[in-house]
């Protein structure tokens, strides 16, 4: 199975998020500054990361990137979604980039696989919760880091 990783990564935590799950996934990790659309169609599995940065706003690679994911042919492609968050700081806006993704993909025929359970968060309000899950891992780095590689070795495991 071909797996890609995009990620988009200010701080490098997101980056190095996407090389540990890379890593679990036997995967190509690609900046989404460099992606093109035929890093988003040329794979068997697809896995998108993104942090969320102020009031629910995608990491400014993704800005362009997501251009680029319109392009891409995502026909029942299988998608899968992670995102890095502060429910403390942010509890209004908690990992919203997800749920933008999470559309975008859905816009263009994809198949999002890797939902994960809302408990053991505190948050207010987030986009990227559907139907009562998270649409993807969600890791906070700030305040839970030390349950981030028991999430993401769970994580993988599902959508593999």
């Amino acid at each position: 199975m071909t797996v890609h990783v995009i990620y988009g990564s200010d701080s490098g935590r997101t980056k190095a998020i996407a090389g540990k799950i890379a890593a679990k996934l036997d995967a190509k990790v690609i900046n989404v500054a460099d992606a093109t659309a035929d890093d988003f169609e040329g794979c068997d599995l697809l896995v998108l990361g993104s942090p969320t940065y102020g009031e629910g706003d995608l990491q400014a690679d993704w800005e362009s990137g997501i251009d680029v994911l319109k392009d891409a042919d995502l026909s029942g492609k299988k998608v899968a979604l992670f995102g890095l968050g502060d429910q403390t700081t942010y509890p209004d806006s908690f990992v919203d980039a997800i749920g933008v993704l999470y559309d975008a993909v859905v816009e263009k025929g994809a198949e999002v696989v890797g939902f994960t359970d809302t408990k053991g968060y505190e948050f207010e309000i987030s986009a990227g919760v559907r139907d009562g899950q998270f649409v993807g891992l969600v890791l906070d780095q700030d305040n839970q880091s030390g349950k981030s590689e028991k999430r993401i070795a769970a994580w993988t495991s599902q959508i593999l």
